[in-house]
């Protein structure tokens, strides 16, 4: 009973946070080390911990950045190809990112050994590793 109870709000928490954040797999995963397509998609929003930062279709490499006040500004690094990763928009390498504080994500390791910050269509940061931090 508890074991059916336990995967029935896990599927209820999966259909909410598809439905706030869509993550896409298209295949992208294939070609990426198993610990690290588990770690991509166990990641979860920092200032919301029941929605998942999303994946590699929405995450790009941000290995620079700046700190204007007690702010990061995330510098997107990121050249591999939009298309192979299944990503729906090109962002440009230069671009730069005001990163919400909220959505800095601390101490969840960061197998990639790149900063990463995943953003969504609309633009909005659904989290931030910074480089060498996360």
């Amino acid at each position: 009973m508890k074991k059916s109870l336990l995967w029935a709000l896990g599927a209820a928490v999966l259909i909410f946070s598809v439905s706030k954040a869509p993550a896409r797999d298209l295949g992208q995963w294939d070609d990426i080390d198993p610990p690290v397509r588990k770690w991509f998609r166990e990641l979860k929003q920092p200032d919301n911990p029941s929605i998942y930062c999303c994946g590699e279709t929405d995450a790009y490499w941000a290995d620079s950045y700046e700190v204007k006040g007690d702010q990061y500004v995330a510098i997107i690094t990121d050249t591999r190809d939009d298309k192979k990763l299944g990503r729906a928009q090109h962002i440009e390498v230069g671009t730069r990112i005001v990163v919400p504080n909220r959505k800095i994500k601390w101490g969840s390791g960061n197998p990639t050994g790149h900063g990463i910050i995943f953003i969504g269509l609309g633009g909005d940061v659904f989290c931030y590793l910074p480089p060498g931090g996360g």
